[in-house]
């Protein structure tokens, strides 16, 4: 009977904080599951900027085609943006350092695609306002 030997040496102030921590653990990851299911319910858009102004907005579900479509913000200059389902990328431009094609897929709340030269923007957003509110940066 050695497991009568290990209780006999275990203290009962240990005992409680093991299952407090058991506890702890169980709570966070039931209140990390619900909030996933409730971001799950939100619709999620890839908006499109130019020069500050939003030329395009697609809402990102699964159920979409592949699609590719080709922007010309200036003279010259293009973007070839790649949408599957619910995500998004800048498959292709003609900018000097390709940063915006290198960032690859975007499909998270929050996230954007930048392309300086050319100055579009594609971010991700949520229909829900409490998301938004999530990454507000205090001045």
């Amino acid at each position: 009977m050695p497991i009568k030997k290990y209780l006999k040496s275990v203290k009962p102030f240990t005992i409680i904080i093991v299952s407090l921590l058991i506890i702890v653990s169980v709570l966070s990851a039931v209140i990390f599951a619900v909030q996933n299911t409730q971001n799950e319910a939100s619709k999620l858009y890839a908006v499109i900027s130019i020069n500050g102004e939003e030329v395009d907005r697609f809402l990102l579900t699964e159920n979409e085609e592949n699609q590719l479509i080709t922007y010309y913000p200036a003279p010259g200059k293009y973007n070839t943006i790649e949408i599957d389902g619910e995500r998004i990328r800048n498959k292709e431009d003609n900018s000097p350092r390709q940063i915006a094609v290198r960032t690859g897929w975007i499909q998270d709340s929050g996230q954007t695609i930048l392309n300086l030269p050319h100055r579009l923007i594609i971010e991700i957003v949520s229909d829900n306002p409490e998301e938004a509110e999530i990454d507000v940066i205090s001045q």
